[in-house]
């Protein structure tokens, strides 16, 4: 046995066997030994824990940074000192909204470069699928990228154009053949142009009185009326059969609908290499909860209504639902017009990196899930679906990614707290369970809620040498 560096014990130490007390003994950034809780040797430094339960770091494999060219959005510094803050000591940063695109070797390199020497906790990056780019693939692939994101309705950003299903057909077979996966949001075009039209329609005879259109655009209604479920399901149906017809990997991100999960069960009976994740915003909030021109709830997919998001639970805690990330996609509270709070032309997206565990684990508790099944949900899981293997997990050979936390003391969320670029999220106000009190990266305190924010320590991932 290793002489450790460091013993962190608790009497709540979340492990593949659950829950118990145990020392977990660190060396050069590895865990080496999870032994007896007394089992510390001496003179060896020790963080001992007590009753708090410590954790697997939290993997968060959808995150928007943003930088470079939109780190007025979000940066590397800031979204990972959110990302500490809240226990993620892992982030894999989606090909947008960054500019340029992480559509080419050449982008991802910049985007590298933006990242170095910045990051408090380990970063990964996603390449994308756009038009025209599918001789590009290969190379990203080689390149280290963790998987490929495309979107099939238009992403908001012109940089990054969606694809339809001739343009997948010419992608999917060349991410075959490397065995990567395809990351999609799934929302076709045409079901929300024709929401839009009828919303449009019903807001034009009231556009004669100004303060009436006014007051329709302020309505979270009415934006939900423009992304119906069908947008979803018909996009579903399509990624089902493209896989069905290419065997690629295939994932749905930020599951949003209730009504995708038959097929979804179908195709994973059929054993199809598809899974599926969701976010805490669809599993905790409502859409009649959410107040007039509040355009910080406004993301896409849209927030739904409170069957829906018990179904989703369900399909949670059934399994047909692998995983839970944030989907973090800040922008400046300007371009979320909350002055005007018009939900039709504020930007789409939420902020919540720091927040995704206590908000998951407050709305988990209350349905008596125990803490180990938020490990799996949001640590496990989403590293393996990365290919992280040293991450997830707390075992001898995995990296010495911690998270320190109180499951029983309660805080209210404060912008003054918050550790994003902008503190505008739809949790300010909320009181949630689940104080994070350090967290360790390879064994290195990145947070410690007395302390302020040491220098970096994050690595830049890529995949196969992480």
């Amino acid at each position: 046995m290793f002489q450790p560096d460091l013993v962190v014990r608790s009497r709540r130490v979340v492990t593949l066997d659950g829950v118990r007390a145990a020392a977990i003994h660190i060396r050069a950034g590895k865990i080496v030994g999870v032994l007896p809780f007394d089992d510390v040797p001496e003179g060896c430094p020790i963080d001992d824990c007590g009753d708090l339960t410590v954790m697997p770091g939290l993997v968060d494999t959808h995150v928007h940074v943003n930088e470079p060219g939109r780190t007025d959005w979000e940066g590397f510094e800031t979204a990972t000192q959110a990302a500490a803050a809240g226990g993620v000591t892992t982030i894999v940063d989606m090909p947008l909204n960054s500019i340029p695109a992480t559509t080419t070797v050449a982008a991802l390199e910049l985007k590298r470069a933006a990242a170095a020497g910045k990051c408090a906790v380990d970063v990964g990056f996603w390449g994308g699928v756009v038009p025209g780019n599918a001789g590009d693939l290969a190379s990203l692939h080689e390149a280290g990228v963790f998987g490929f994101k495309c979107f099939l309705v238009p992403s908001g950003v012109d940089e990054f154009p969606h694809v339809d299903e001739a343009q997948l057909r010419i992608a999917m077979p060349a991410l075959a053949r490397l065995g990567a996966t395809l990351l999609a949001h799934a929302e076709l075009p045409g079901p929300i142009d024709a929401a839009t039209a009828r919303v449009n329609d019903g807001l034009g005879w009231k556009a004669k009185l100004e303060w009436a259109g006014a007051a329709r655009k302020r309505q979270y209604a009415t934006y939900l009326a423009t992304r119906p479920p069908e947008a979803e399901t018909s996009a579903i149906a399509v990624l089902i059969d493209l896989c069905r017809s290419h065997r690629t990997r295939v994932h749905v991100v930020h599951l949003s609908t209730s009504d995708a999960l038959v097929s979804l069960h179908r195709a994973r009976a059929e054993r199809l290499p598809i899974s599926v994740e969701t976010c805490p915003h669809y599993l905790t909030l409502v859409d009649d909860e959410v107040p007039d021109g509040a355009t910080e709830f406004k993301c896409a997919p849209p927030i739904r209504d409170r069957r829906n998001r018990e179904l989703l639970w369900g399909a949670l805690g059934g399994g047909l639902i692998q995983f839970v990330v944030s989907d973090h996609s800040p922008a400046p509270p300007a371009m979320k017009k909350r002055e005007t709070g018009d939900f039709l032309s504020a930007w789409g997206g939420i902020a919540s990196l720091q927040l995704g565990l206590p908000v998951m684990w407050t709305d988990a508790r209350a349905r008596e899930h125990p803490v180990e099944r938020i490990a799996r949900w949001m640590c496990a899981e989403p590293a393996r679906f990365a290919g992280l293997s040293r991450k997830g997990e707390i075992d001898v050979g995995r990296d010495a990614d911690l998270v320190v936390w109180n499951p029983d003391d309660a805080f209210t969320v404060e912008a003054a707290s918050l550790r994003q670029r902008h503190p505008l999220t739809p949790y300010l106000g909320r009181r949630l369970f689940g104080v994070v009190e350090r967290t360790y990266l390879r064994g290195r305190i990145v947070y410690d809620r007395a302390q302020p924010a040491p220098p970096p320590a994050g690595h830049l991932l890529a995949r196969g040498a992480s």
